[in-house]
């Protein structure tokens, strides 16, 4: 199941803020070096199959809402909290995984990042609303990166784990002991 932004977020953004990429653009799939011991998954496969992230809007024509519209409101409250709960693949828990996504660094020292939010698209917690939790993971890196900027791309490999938490600038449902970082590859558009 592909994972729509729904329109609600799609009104807040902006076009481009980069050169490379738009805020609410994926990566294109690219299959990675291989990384022993490490399956390869998707976004997607974070999320369990049913899960509807728009289940609570269907028949509300958010298109024509205004933002101070009640109910526009009261609907991004409740996709807020549908978000926050998002419920996350529990057949993951303990398995080691590689994604590419983009990243968001939370914890730094100098130019060394430790931690930081694996996210999908681009701008993700920075120039949008975060994300459902099923689709933040929270990355605790074995060895420091450095040179590491917002929003860069990489594949990030490790084991995962079903851990919820709140970042402060997202809600996450998964946490990776990041073992192993390889660069994604040339920005879209460089050769």
């Amino acid at each position: 199941m592909r994972l729509l932004i729904p329109l609600l977020l799609l009104a807040l953004l902006g076009s481009a803020v980069a050169a490379d990429y738009q805020v609410g653009e994926r990566l294109t799939p690219r299959k990675a070096s291989p990384a022993l011991n490490y399956q390869e998954i998707e976004w997607e496969d974070l999320i369990p199959k049913g899960w509807d992230p728009m289940a609570g809007f269907k028949g509300l024509k958010l298109n024509r809402l205004k933002d101070s519209d009640p109910k526009a409101i009261e609907a991004l409250e409740k996709m807020k909290a549908a978000w926050a709960e998002a419920p996350v693949e529990s057949s993951l828990n303990g398995k080691k995984v590689k994604l590419a996504g983009f990243v968001v660094p939370l914890e730094r020292k100098g130019d060394a990042v430790f931690e930081l939010l694996l996210v999908p698209y681009f701008g993700a917690c920075i120039h949008t609303p975060p994300p459902p939790a099923n689709q933040i993971i929270h990355v605790i890196l074995k060895k420091p990166a450095e040179g590491m900027k917002m929003m860069d791309t990489f594949w990030v490999s490790g084991t995962l784990s079903l851990q919820r938490g709140d970042s402060s600038l997202g809600i996450y449902g998964y946490r990776m002991i990041g073992e192993r970082l390889d660069a994604y590859g040339l920005p879209k558009g460089m050769k």
